[in-house]
């Protein structure tokens, strides 16, 4: 706590700004509906509805921006009682983060996947993933959000981003990590629909009831390791996921 003030450590967020231009996933009529756009609507503003004070009213879904997933949010983690956004024990929003940089990687290939190979290479430079910590990964794809086309890059035969395969995310998991990032509109691959199992990166996680964080920013910020992650959804009941601030500290 002294070093924040001192300057020690710092503060970084790693999250978009939340609007009516966020982007967000698009998923085909075949698969099921999709996400209202966000929008932020006027209650009052200094005015005569509200002569001393502004705020505004919210209409979002869970799946927002940049958000969390709790187990909850697919079929293989729903029968945990703990793993809505109410229940979760808070401690998980906290904990070391490993921030494994693919972004040369996906500048070459936008449909880039992570392997357990990948994985092992980056532990031997940089040290194991701990039990109880985090993993993200870096691709600089956050620095495409601010133009809904380019960040979903979707073509005809369907979206084209980095991700995890299946057998990192099982790799992970037998690592014991709590949960697992990225920076693009969902934590998955955009060939992850045709992966087995599909989606991989929610099914194996929440089947494991653990969590996921999508479009996060600024991790080319951040060390491979030492950053300590704040990801900690709103207390929606029985919320399978949330919008939230996600900050990491930062020893200078």
């Amino acid at each position: 706590a002294a070093a924040l003030p001192a300057g020690r450590v710092e503060a970084i967020d790693l999250t978009a700004t939340l609007g009516p231009e966020t982007p967000l996933i698009k998923l085909p009529p075949s698969i099921g509906l999709n996400t209202p756009a966000v929008e932020i609507h006027t209650i009052s503003h200094y005015d005569d509805k509200g002569p001393f004070w502004a705020w505004n009213w919210l209409k979002l879904g869970e799946h927002s921006g940049t958000h969390f997933a709790a187990p909850q949010h697919w079929i293989t983690g729903k029968d945990y009682p703990d793993g809505a956004t109410d229940t979760i024990p808070v401690r998980n929003f906290v904990g070391p983060l490993n921030v494994i940089d693919c972004s040369a990687e996906v500048a070459r290939d936008p449909d880039f996947l992570l392997t357990v190979d990948h994985i092992k290479a980056w532990e031997a430079k940089h040290g194991a993933i701990e039990k109880g910590s985090w993993v993200v990964m870096r691709s600089d794809w956050y620095k495409r959000n601010g133009n809904e086309a380019a960040f979903l890059n979707a073509a005809e035969k369907g979206p084209h981003s980095p991700g995890p395969t299946a057998e990192a995310i099982q790799y992970l998991i037998d690592k014991g990590v709590i949960g697992w990032g990225s920076e693009t509109v969902g934590t998955a691959a955009g060939s992850a629909g045709g992966m087995p199992p599909p989606f991989p990166a929610h099914n194996l996680m929440h089947k494991n009831n653990r969590y996921g964080l999508a479009s996060l920013c600024n991790l080319d910020r951040l060390p491979p390791k030492g950053a300590v992650i704040f990801a900690a959804p709103l207390k929606i009941r029985h919320g399978t996921g949330s919008p939230l601030r996600v900050l990491a500290l930062v020893g200078r």
